[in-house]
Formats: C-alpha cells, sequence, structure tokens
C-alpha cells in the first residue's frame, strides 16, 4: 500500500472532521441555551427575553447552516477515500447514518423554518416547541452519528460473512446502544453545552466592554454560567466512565494518552509532564520528564482498585503472560491465519468442495478476532502516536479545569454586577471562546489519534480501508477542501461579527 495515499486520505479526513466540528458543538450548545431563553420569554411575557432569544438564534442559525454543509462532504468521504473500509463494514456503519439523515436531520430540517420565520405567524406555544424540536433534531442527528464512530472504537452487532468477505449487522441495538455509543453521546454533547455557555459569555462581554446592552449581557450571562457551570460537571464525570470504557476496549489508548511504556500495578495518574522525545517502546530510557502525578489513580479511574495493573505500550506490544496480555506478534500471526483461512474458503467454494469450505470457515471463525492484525508488518504499527495523543489530553484537562472555575466565578459575578465594571473579567471571557474551541478540539484528537492505527478497533486498520485512487487526487482535493472551509469559516466568522456589531434588532421586541 502506497503510505503517502494512506497519510493523504488521514489528512483530508482529519480536515474535513475538524472544520465540521468547528461548528458543531456550537450549534447544540447555542441552541440549547436559546431554547431556555425562548423559555423563559414564554412562561414570563417579557419582551426582553424574546429580543435576547433572537439575537441568540440569528447566530445559532449563521453557524448551523455552515455546519451542514461540512457535515455532508464528511460523510461522501467514506466512498471516496474510504472504499475498502465502506465495502468492509458498510452494512453495519451505513446504518445509523442514514436512519440520522431520515429521522433527525428532517426532524430539524423540518421545524427550523417555523422557528426563524414563524414568530408572528404561529401561537407562542407551537414557536418554542419548534425551537425545541430543532435542538432535539440537531441533538438526535449528533446521536446517529456518535453510535456510528462509537462502533469503530468498540465494534458490535456483527458477524463476518465469507461469502460476501464482509462484516454484516446481526444486531442493531448492539450498535446502537453499546455502552461506549452512550458514554461518548452524553460526553460529546455535554461538553458542546460547555463550549455554547463560553461562547454566550465571550460575546455578552463584549457588549459590557463596549457598554453597550447591559441587561441583556448580564441576563445572558447569568443562564448560560448555570448551563456551563453544570456541563463542566457531567462531563467530568462522563470524562470518568469514558477512561473505563477505554481502559477495557482500548487498553494501548490509554498507554498513549499517559505516556505509558511499562505496566505495573497501583499505576500513577500524571497530571502533567514533559515526554522523553528519545523514548521508545525498546528502549529502557525515562519516558516522562519532570512530572506531577497523583500516585495509584490510574488504576482506580480504570478499575476502581487502587492496587490493579494497567498495561503499558511494552506489555500491549510485546506481550505479558502474567497478566493474559497476548503480544501483538502472535495476533498478527492467528490474523494472517484468518487471512488465508479466508482465501482458503473462497478458493473451496469455487471448486464445490464443501469438505474444505466447513474447516476453512471453522479456522476463520477462531481467528477471526484478530483478523485486523493480519495486515500489520511489524508490531509496532500497533501504536498510536503518543505524544499527540498525550499532550492533547492533558490541554483538554487543564481547559476543563479552567472552565468549571469560569462558570462558577462568572456567576458570582453577574449577580453582583461586578463583570458591568470591570474590563479584564470581560476581556479574559472573550479570550476563552478560543479556549474553549481548543478543548474540544482537543478531546476529538485524543479520540481519533488514539486509536490510531485503526479504523475499526482491532479489525480493519486505517491502511487497509483506503480506496485506490491516484495519491494525487487526494493532495489536490485536499487543498480544495481546505482553501473551501476556509472561505466558509472566514466567512462565517465575518458574518457572525457583523450581527455581534449590530447587536439585538430594535424591532426584535415586538408581539407575536
Amino acid at each position: 500500500m502506497d503510505l503517502s495515499l494512506v497519510d493523504w486520505s488521514r489528512a483530508q479526513f482529519a480536515l474535513t472532521a475538524m472544520f465540521h466540528w468547528v461548528f458543531v458543538p456550537l450549534t447544540l450548545g447555542l441552541g440549547l441555551i436559546m431554547c431556555i431563553y425562548a423559555t423563559i420569554h414564554y412562561r414570563t411575557g417579557n419582551e426582553k427575553w424574546k429580543r435576547l432569544t433572537k439575537f441568540w438564534l440569528k447566530l445559532f442559525g449563521i453557524n448551523f447552516a455552515v455546519g451542514v454543509a461540512t457535515g455532508i462532504i464528511l460523510e461522501f468521504e467514506f466512498g471516496t477515500n474510504w472504499s475498502n473500509y465502506s465495502y468492509f463494514v458498510g452494512d453495519i456503519f451505513g446504518a445509523p447514518l442514514a436512519i440520522e439523515g431520515i429521522v433527525a436531520f428532517f426532524l430539524e430540517a423540518t421545524f427550523i423554518g417555523v422557528l426563524f420565520f414563524g414568530w408572528n405567524r404561529v401561537s407562542k406555544g407551537f414557536h418554542l416547541a419548534s425551537a425545541w424540536l430543532t435542538v432535539g433534531g440537531a441533538t438526535l442527528s449528533a446521536w446517529w452519528i456518535l453510535v456510528a464512530n462509537a462502533w469503530m472504537q468498540f465494534p458490535a452487532g456483527m458477524d463476518f460473512n465469507p461469502e460476501t468477505a464482509r462484516n454484516e449487522l446481526t444486531n442493531f441495538w448492539e450498535v446502537a446502544l453499546s455502552p461506549v455509543a452512550v458514554n461518548k453521546f452524553f460526553h460529546t454533547v455535554i461538553s458542546s453545552w460547555t463550549l455554547g455557555a463560553a461562547f454566550v459569555i465571550g460575546i455578552s462581554c463584549y457588549f459590557l466592554l463596549k457598554k453597550r446592552e447591559q441587561w441583556f449581557a448580564v441576563n445572558s450571562i447569568k443562564i448560560a454560567a448555570i448551563v456551563g457551570a453544570v456541563a463542566i460537571l457531567l462531563s467530568f464525570w462522563t470524562g470518568h466512565t469514558s477512561a473505563q470504557k477505554v481502559a477495557k476496549h482500548q487498553p494501548m489508548k490509554l498507554a498513549a494518552m499517559e505516556g505509558l511504556y511499562e505496566g505495573k500495578k497501583g499505576t500513577e495518574l500524571v497530571a502533567f509532564g514533559i515526554l522523553n522525545p528519545n523514548k521508545t517502546v525498546d528502549n529502557d530510557e525515562e519516558a516522562i520528564y519532570a512530572k506531577i502525578a497523583f500516585p495509584k489513580m490510574l488504576s482506580w479511574i480504570a478499575t476502581y482498585d487502587v492496587d490493579a495493573f494497567v498495561p503499558g505500550i511494552k506489555d500491549l506490544v510485546y506481550g505479558n503472560e502474567e497478566h493474559g496480555i497476548v503480544s501483538i506478534e502472535e495476533r498478527m500471526v492467528s490474523g494472517k491465519n484468518a487471512q488465508e483461512a479466508l482465501k482458503t474458503y473462497r478458493n473451496a467454494k469455487k471448486e464445490g468442495n464443501v469438505e474444505a469450505m466447513e474447516t476453512a470457515k471453522s479456522d476463520l471463525q477462531k481467528d477471526m478476532k484478530d483478523f485486523g492484525y493480519g495486515f500489520f508488518k511489524d508490531a509496532k504499527e500497533g501504536i498510536p502516536p503518543v505524544g499527540i495523543t498525550f499532550y492533547a489530553f492533558r490541554i483538554m484537562i487543564i481547559l476543563a479545569g479552567f472552565f468549571l472555575v469560569f462558570f462558577i466565578a462568572y456567576w458570582f459575578f453577574s449577580r453582583k454586577e461586578i463583570l458591568v465594571k470591570n474590563k479584564f473579567l470581560q476581556i479574559i471571557a472573550i479570550i476563552s471562546i478560543p479556549l474553549a474551541y481548543i478543548c474540544s478540539q482537543m478531546g476529538w484528537i485524543v479520540a481519533e489519534v488514539g486509536r490510531q492505527p485503526w479504523a475499526i478497533q482491532d479489525v480493519l486498520p486505517v491502511g487497509a480501508s483506503v480506496s485506490k485512487i491516484p495519491t494525487a487526487s487526494v493532495q489536490l482535493t485536499f487543498f480544495v477542501f481546505l482553501a473551501v472551509f476556509s472561505i466558509l469559516l472566514i466567512a462565517e466568522v465575518g458574518i457572525m461579527i457583523k450581527s455581534i456589531k449590530k447587536g439585538p434588532s430594535v424591532d426584535d421586541g415586538e408581539n407575536y
């Protein structure tokens, strides 16, 4: 396989996904907060809340429109750049994406028109319902997309069919309701509420800095800070349960997150440290310099047992007989046996040799769990990029801790009206908007880079998933997408800034 083709295909997909994720969390987070504002207006009848709601709805709509465009391109790339992947598991992976398009997307598409243009045409109750249904549809879209992503991290509900050489769906609910999918959905959506809250507080503080719209800004902040504080606390819990799922189903990812090369009992949790760039799985150099660590905390997080053994990269690559860990080399042999059994089965079928088919099928089923390892040429291919995963995880956690303090402090300051006079706090809030985006992107980097080299965990590596197309074609479309997405992002930011500078319109408080 041409490694440059794999690298460029991976880079193009990462580019599209990261651009798409600029828009999605703001849609989910700002959508929820906007619905809360709309509900307060419905219950109080106060036209100031209607004016406030319409302003945030405008920003929600701008972001929503651009996010849809990038999401569509992302799904098409599975067919253009990852056709081997799509053939191998399309029956399973395609199901949640199809449901997302048919059910969730149509739900939000149906009611978003009522939300934007129904202010003077439908009842207040129906208009409020359209707001919640639009945001609910967007959240439901996230559910099905995250189900598909979680299945790639923890494949379930399938059987391999040697007749077609494809994995086929056998239990839809094992896919849709897998523990990894449920946890990933809640963690992702809740973290999006955090970003939405930081965005609202930052923009509101812009108005305070410009000495405009004080009532609007302070009341926007009060609600957003509560949403943000609750969301960040819940995201800590879902993040903890996510770490347990990773420890169970993706131990190599956990080892990379912690820069853990040598497994041990009572493993410490590294709060911060500097990785040794010369450290490899084959040498005895120190892995982390100048670290700050919590004794035995990683063992507790992973298993609720402070003395539990947590495997390191070396254990997972070379095996650990004491703890029942099979080496990657052994799994490579098993995987190659499975692939050879598949070839034998298909040849026997052509020859009409039923007995040989049954024997080959039995051999295939025995080794199928390691099928993906048969594509490896070296055991070290199973190690993800440790540096990126390690640092991205710590940036995410540090920023999450910052936002916990941030939301609690700004809720308190908004109630005491300290924010109205304190320019330093106003500027910090504005700066915190890009910090929220960085925190969100780091989470996805940990999730996706940490599971490399797998497209589907233990089933299909990325190198065996790409389409057989010219590398030059992927290179060309990479730069085309980079240009298009950059233009879209610049246009969206420009329109957002123009709308923010204009502020709430004077006619936004008119009656229905």
